[in-house]
């Protein structure tokens, strides 16, 4: 990750932290005053979301540690572990418990009290969680630059920025429908609009926690550099003249740092010295053009 896309991811996570803290605050006093069930589980659910921020800030600090000779590629999947285990909270204590506080409140349904406070809440919520979902927007696009959101959602490799971002869309979404069902049992004084749309949060949180981790998990796995990045090096390569044929190119992504090996056809006739030294130079032209490329390893040889 080149200290731009650094910068970027942590104060994403750090907009969504503040927000998220003070607003499960709010959220917390006025499910107390009122009993809501999508009040208490949009609590539960900011909480959850604050936590989740502290363990992404984590990962991207732990992914920037120097290699060392037990960990030679550095410790940039750490990154996507620790947005793995994010993933998995916000199914877990968001989604689950959601789903479950919905359904418990439709087998036990509490009166409804104080309904103006949760919607007074829940409304300071929504804008407060609309301008940390801008904030986190305007740092996708100071990475993506030109390409389109569509593009770099699909292909980027910032699981911690995806992450928040899928986050904050959850929250948002939650927030609206928790104000609309409070609002449907404040009317009606039907509290199982209030059970109802606490499963319904229960859903949205699933699904994007589901999303998350597919996500994630490719990552983890093992994923080759974004499209971009072998695009770049792909041209590269091209503008040697020495060098007659590609045989084959593998990217790795670790995090923020990304490997690429290949193996290549020299021109016939070039002595030793001169190709060590195309080689270098290759290496140094690729690494300064990408800045995430931290390992580059160019082989020689006549076959695939």
């Amino acid at each position: 990750m080149s200290a731009p896309s650094h910068d970027s991811t942590a104060r994403a996570i750090l907009y969504a932290f503040l927000a998220n803290l003070g607003i499960a605050i709010a959220k917390s006093w006025a499910a107390w005053l009122t009993g809501s069930g999508s009040m208490l589980a949009e609590a539960i659910h900011s909480y959850a979301d604050s936590g989740n921020q502290v363990l992404l800030y984590l990962g991207l600090r732990q992914s920037t540690r120097a290699p060392n000779a037990e960990h030679p590629l550095g410790y940039g999947k750490l990154n996507y572990f620790w947005s793995f285990i994010v993933a998995m909270l916000l199914f877990t204590l968001g989604g689950l418990f959601s789903v479950y506080e919905g359904i418990h409140k439709l087998m036990q349904p509490e009166p409804l009290t104080m309904a103006w406070v949760a919607l007074l809440v829940l409304g300071v919520a929504i804008v407060l969680e609309t301008f940390s979902l801008l904030g986190c927007l305007r740092e996708v696009r100071h990475i993506r630059g030109e390409r389109p959101f569509r593009d770099w959602l699909r292909h980027t490799r910032n699981s911690a920025l995806v992450v928040v971002l899928g986050e904050d869309v959850a929250a948002l979404v939650g927030l609206v429908l928790a104000f609309a069902f409070v609002s449907l049992a404040a009317l009606t004084g039907n509290t199982v609009f209030d059970a109802v749309g606490s499963i319904c949060i229960g859903i949205v949180l699933l699904t994007i926690s589901v999303f998350l981790v597919v996500r994630v998990q490719s990552l983890l796995v093992g994923r080759s550099a974004d499209p971009q990045i072998q695009q770049s090096i792909a041209e590269t390569i091209r503008r040697y003249p020495d060098i007659e044929e590609v045989f084959n190119t593998i990217t790795m992504q670790f995090g923020p740092d990304t490997m690429l090996a290949a193996k290549i056809r020299l021109k016939s006739g070039l002595d030793i010295d001169r190709a060590v030294a195309l080689i270098n130079g290759l290496e140094e032209e690729l690494k300064a053009h990408i800045p995430e490329l931290r390992w580059c390893f160019i082989e020689p040889d006549t076959a695939d």
